[in-house]
């Protein structure tokens, strides 16, 4: 990723090597080459037909390399304004198929309150100082959104009391300041 000029490079699959923008905003933070490249390696024998729910979306890195790779749809929900609109133009440049994606302007915890959906894989990211994570974790939790995966970028390390009851952590790694981890549902 390049800061100044706030580019990202899609790491696999169908849209392999083409590039994404993202406005500049102080709580975007999106998710590294590496990071995104290890992350996808974990799930590749999964993200095929997946259905995936990228929650405080930012860049929408995330959910645009899972559909590169063969998800069959993402739900992103952003709250920005600038951000969502951004998340638009790159999926329109990507001359990703409208069926395969929502892409929503909404506050995560608003939207979770109204779910009912379950997703097979849930990408969250939340801006570090807003310790939305908690509550976004036992939502998911109680309202069983959560069918089998979920990635988690935190600023320290989860330990297992951090998870509800159901989940089991699989990997953790940091890279700089960030840790992330995926988790098996059940």
């Amino acid at each position: 990723m390049r800061h100044q000029d706030r580019t990202l490079r899609i790491i696999g699959g169908n849209w392999r090597g083409r590039k994404i923008t993202f406005p500049e905003h102080d709580g975007i933070r999106p998710t590294g080459d590496r990071v995104r490249e290890t992350l996808f390696n974990w799930l590749m024998h999964d993200i095929r037909g997946a259905a995936c729910l990228d929650l405080f979306a930012g860049s929408g890195v995330l959910s645009i390399e899972a559909l590169s790779r063969g998800a069959a749809h993402v739900t992103l929900i952003e709250n920005n304004h600038a951000a969502s609109s951004h998340i638009s133009k790159n999926l329109a440049l990507l001359d990703a198929n409208p069926n395969t994606f929502d892409n929503i302007k909404s506050d995560a915890m608003n939207w979770l309150s109204h779910c009912d959906n379950g997703f097979d894989l849930i990408f969250i990211d939340p801006p570090f100082a807003s310790n939305a994570l908690p509550r976004v974790l036992e939502h998911l939790a109680a309202r069983q959104i959560a069918r089998k995966f979920v990635y988690l970028e935190t600023p320290e390390a989860l330990e297992i009391g951090d998870l509800p009851d159901q989940w089991r952590l699989y990997r953790q790694k940091r890279t700089g300041s960030v840790h992330y981890s995926l988790c098996i549902i059940g």
